[in-house]
């Protein structure tokens, strides 16, 4: 029983955890919501280099896209990357670039793809 807790824990973070190559990854910070999380990860995302930049970039309501609400559902994060923010759709319901498209009523058949943001361990 305890083994598959741990297979059912790790299956969560492989589908939570995105990686990045090592070459990508740095300390910095972000914007989460609406507060600044700093801490290590990929340069896509923790695209500050300190929490002094961060909550510059948080009261500078021009500068940050995830003011605008993109989010249909879920929590933006802003990002360098083009569109410049990624909405985290997890616990939704939905999926999609701006959480906009409802998760799949039924358990799709062998080979077609289900997205991981409507898996619900």
């Amino acid at each position: 029983m305890r083994a598959l807790l741990i297979l059912a824990v790790l299956a969560c973070l492989h589908w939570n955890i995105r990686a990045c190559d090592p070459d990508q990854s740095h300390q910095g910070c972000k914007i989460y919501g609406s507060t600044c999380y700093c801490g290590y990860g990929c340069k896509n995302e923790y695209i500050y280099r300190s929490r002094t930049d961060c909550l510059n970039a948080l009261r500078e309501r021009n500068s940050n896209i995830c003011n605008r609400m993109p989010c249909l559902r879920g929590i933006c994060i802003q990002t360098v990357q083009d569109p410049g923010f990624t909405c985290k759709c997890e616990g939704t319901g939905f999926y999609g670039q701006r959480c906009e498209k409802a998760c799949p009523s039924v358990v799709p058949l062998r080979g077609l793809i289900y997205p991981h943001e409507c898996i619900v361990i």
